[in-house]
């Protein structure tokens, strides 16, 4: 008489779906508990789409310092081709 096991790939499947399911349950609670009661929107103005509202405030982006004299505003990776800079 042949044990009563499941095969391996069975063990597997069913442990991928297990640790997926955690997962997903542990990012839809990290969501919710994120505290933006105002996701924003994005409406289009002059021709160019802003965010209006939402959570991200100023203080939160960060600041490129401003370029000192003498210095190049914008320098480009060593590498780059100048054709293709923005």
């Amino acid at each position: 008489m042949t044990p009563a096991t499941a095969p391996t790939g069975t063990l597997s499947l069913a442990g991928g779906i297990a640790l997926a399911t955690v997962l997903s349950a542990a990012a839809v609670f990290a969501v919710a508990q994120s505290g933006c009661d105002d996701p924003g929107s994005y409406r289009e103005r002059d021709g160019v789409v802003e965010l209006i509202g939402g959570c991200v405030q100023a203080e939160d982006l960060p600041v490129t310092p401003a370029p000192q004299l003498g210095e190049a505003p914008h320098s480009q990776p060593t590498g780059t081709d100048p054709s293709i800079a923005p």
